[in-house]
């Protein structure tokens, strides 16, 4: 038996599952689980990127006590987040998170060298002021020193790839979220970069998915038990589980539905008009050289934060920033589950109390408990008094945007859908599921749920000729997995 391992990391949460074909069908398994938490240094919310490189090890390892050592590994993770590299190949600074402080205002700054509408145009991508872009600026401030030292740019998966094997590469899926990709010559926009007084030679030649790097370090070999291949998945954990998309036809739209709800659809070109940009759509790099064209929507955060808060933990470890006071709707319980809360929001479905997701203020807020009421009292809107309403607001919510995204997409592309595809783990939330086929009027069709680490695998596959190209691996998927479909 042929086995490749997908080690995928997102904000909150970090797998390794092996996965294998078997008479064309393809078969997963999880084989470790670690948490993902951002630590305080230096006054930044940052990765611990020691922490990760010991778990991925660890999960390496695991495979080889349980006797299914992988013939290749690949690694995706989240976009925009960064690191320096030194001539020597030593990290210069913190893996500073995207929830960090330190971008705000910054926009400013980048506009008065490139208009964001030129930006926009020329790659593609939406504004979001934690793009890598801004994330680079704010660095210029604070400690210009590290880009006069660096040598090498690295995005978190690429980082953990040249751990792994020593090799450094930009794999093109992720570097996109930058918004320093030129949209339509996929590469680089070497002119942004110039107007931006950022060094060039940082920014090294895109890879497509696919490649591969090489085998494991000796040292990794060493400690792990084993060697394999090293090959480039679609890094970019959207561009991974859009791949895992089940059946792809051009009246579906799609969403990968986890801490961020990514929703839209795969375009052989991308669309930076006026409309786009206006309505803050992006079109993100996807394997193949497909574009992602999709809204960046709040999505399970929000649920998150809030089920930490009942359960006393948070995002970021040992911060040090107070707790902002609100009403406690734990009721002396501390163990709440995701099922628990949506069973709770639908017992006040009728709450009419609405929040816009995607206000700032919810992107990493001291508590989002508190920010939510916040909200709705600043709104003149009730204000949720238990736990029930609280998690109706933001069920609702949701759905409500997915719906009225849905609409604009719909109005500029002159098409109208039929069918929503929801991959990744909030495919699991049943109650959600229902609440976006009622407010989307679309039938929902659900799973699967590790959709990032099967986008990775099925590249894996086809690089050890397991499938011939992606749409008889996408037709594997339909056929290996069960799916739920949730009627409007």
């Amino acid at each position: 038996m042929r086995y490749h391992a997908a080690i995928d990391i997102g904000a909150s949460s970090g797998r390794v599952i092996l996965g294998h074909v078997d008479n064309g069908q393809i078969r997963t398994e999880e084989v470790f689980r670690f948490e993902n938490k951002q630590v305080r240094r230096a006054g930044h919310d940052c990765w611990d990127l020691d922490y990760l490189e010991e778990n991925i090890l660890e999960g390496l390892a695991h495979c080889r006590s349980l006797g299914k050592i992988p013939a290749s590994l690949g690694i995706d993770t989240w976009g925009v987040d960064f690191v320096l590299l030194n001539a020597e190949g030593q990290r210069l600074g913190d893996a500073v998170a995207y929830r960090d402080d330190r971008t705000e205002g910054i926009d400013a700054l980048v506009e008065s060298r490139i208009p964001f509408s030129e930006l926009y145009a020329r790659t593609g991508i939406q504004k979001q002021i934690f793009n890598s872009v801004y994330q680079l600026a704010a660095l210029q401030q604070e400690a210009p020193e590290q880009l006069e030292q660096a040598a090498h740019f690295l995005l978190i998966p690429d980082y953990l790839h040249y751990f792994l094997s020593g090799v450094i590469a930009n794999e093109y899926t992720n570097a996109t979220t930058t918004a320093l990709v030129h949209a339509e010559a996929k590469t680089w926009d070497r002119e942004v970069i110039r107007r931006l007084g950022l060094p060039e030679r940082i920014f090294g030649d895109l890879s497509m998915p696919g490649r591969v790097l090489g085998g494991l370090r000796p040292e990794i070999a060493a400690r792990v038990g084993y060697s394999c291949s090293i090959v480039l998945a679609p890094t970019h954990d959207t561009a991974s589980a859009f791949l895992a998309v089940p059946a792809l036809d051009s009246n579906s739209v799609y969403i990968s539905s986890g801490t961020w709800s990514l929703l839209g659809l795969e375009r052989p070109e991308p669309l930076t008009d006026l409309i786009s940009q206006t309505r803050n759509f992006t079109n993100e790099g996807g394997c193949d050289y497909r574009f992602r064209y999709l809204k960046n929507i709040m999505g399970l955060w929000m649920i998150q934060s809030i089920r930490r808060e009942l359960n006393g933990t948070s995002y970021v470890a040992a911060a040090d920033r107070p707790a902002a006071a609100h009403p406690d709707f734990s009721a002396g319980k501390h163990d709440w589950t995701y099922p628990e809360l949506s069973a709770a929001a639908a017992t006040a479905a009728d709450f009419p109390a609405r929040i816009d997701v995607n206000a700032p203020v919810f992107l990493a807020p001291d508590s989002m408990t508190a920010a939510v009421l916040a909200y709705c009292e600043s709104h003149g809107q009730s204000v949720p008094a238990t736990l029930a309403e609280l998690m109706s607001v933001v069920y609702t919510s949701l759905a409500d945007d997915y719906a009225a995204t849905i609409a604009a997409m719909e109005e500029h592309l002159q098409t109208k859908f039929n069918r929503i595809h929801i991959v990744g783990g909030g495919s699991q939330d049943q109650y959600l599921n229902h609440l976006t086929a009622r407010a989307c009027r679309l039938p929902v069709l659900a799973g699967p749920v590790e959709a990032s680490a099967l986008g990775n695998l099925i590249v894996q596959f086809i690089a050890a000729g397991d499938f011939p190209d992606l749409d008889t691996a996408r037709t594997a998927i339909r056929n290996s997995f069960s799916l739920k479909e949730i009627l409007s």
